[in-house]
């Protein structure tokens, strides 16, 4: 059984603040036996009441993810990340050197399709807005990291983006991404939520920062793109 304590980030009145790993789902459903929502068990009061997740993460995403503490908090965040008043910083692993230009937005609107029985979104006229500004932090020939601030929250954004421009993440077998670059074996999907800033109950804003898991740092030094990440510092 996973303690979520073990990668619990902060906590306090309102929130609670994870590092989720890569591989564990959000919310159950079919064939999932555990989930962090499961987990939130651990938190709830002696009422029986549980902590609510307010946004999601892809199963094989790493990374920031919050729950709120109360109804009140809930309604409060929900509002925050509605309103776009949450800033989301991630860092992805790409296929295919640097995207080009190196630092710029991709604004494709997506929509849901279904290929091979499987629900992606892809980038098509008339689909929802959806904006993601980037950043390259370092690149070779055959690989690259980019700094991601998606500006709106459309189910596999960053995923469909960074495939739509020709540079899929590592890993990312439903978006194309490559599980080997050159001779080394890809571990899983590499993208990572590094940082979230967004309002408190209590007023102001605060920032959380989860550091890389072991996998993405590992994946990072083999294809010589380890790099201070401005997300953490």
């Amino acid at each position: 059984m996973i303690d979520p304590r073990d990668f619990l980030l902060h906590e306090d009145a309102h929130v609670l603040v994870f590092n989720k790993p890569a591989g564990l789902p959000v919310q159950g459903g079919s064939g999932v036996t555990q989930s962090l929502e499961h987990l939130l068990g651990a938190f709830a009061k002696s009422n029986g009441k549980r902590p609510r997740l307010v946004h999601r993460l892809d199963r094989e995403t790493s990374g920031v993810i919050i729950a709120a503490r109360t109804k009140p908090a809930a309604a409060f965040f929900s509002a925050a990340f509605a309103g776009r008043e949450a800033n989301k910083t991630y860092l992805a692993i790409v296929c295919g050197g640097a995207p080009s230009p190196a630092e710029g937005a991709i604004d494709l609107p997506l929509k849901k399709a279904n290929r091979a029985g499987l629900d992606i979104m892809e980038t098509a006229h008339g689909g929802l807005a959806a904006l993601t500004r980037y950043c390259t932090l370092n690149a070779n020939s055959a690989s690259a990291l980019v700094e991601l601030e998606p500006e709106t929250g459309r189910m596999h954004q960053l995923r469909a983006h960074l495939a739509a421009i020709g540079r899929p993440i590592a890993g990312d077998g439903k978006y194309g991404g490559r599980f080997s670059i050159g001779a080394l074996e890809i571990p899983g999907l590499m993208l990572h939520a590094a940082a979230l800033n967004l309002p408190h109950p209590e007023g102001g804003r605060r920032s959380y920062a989860a550091p890389r898991p072991e996998a993405f740092i590992k994946t990072l030094r083999a294809l010589d793109l380890e790099t201070a990440a401005p997300a953490e510092t």
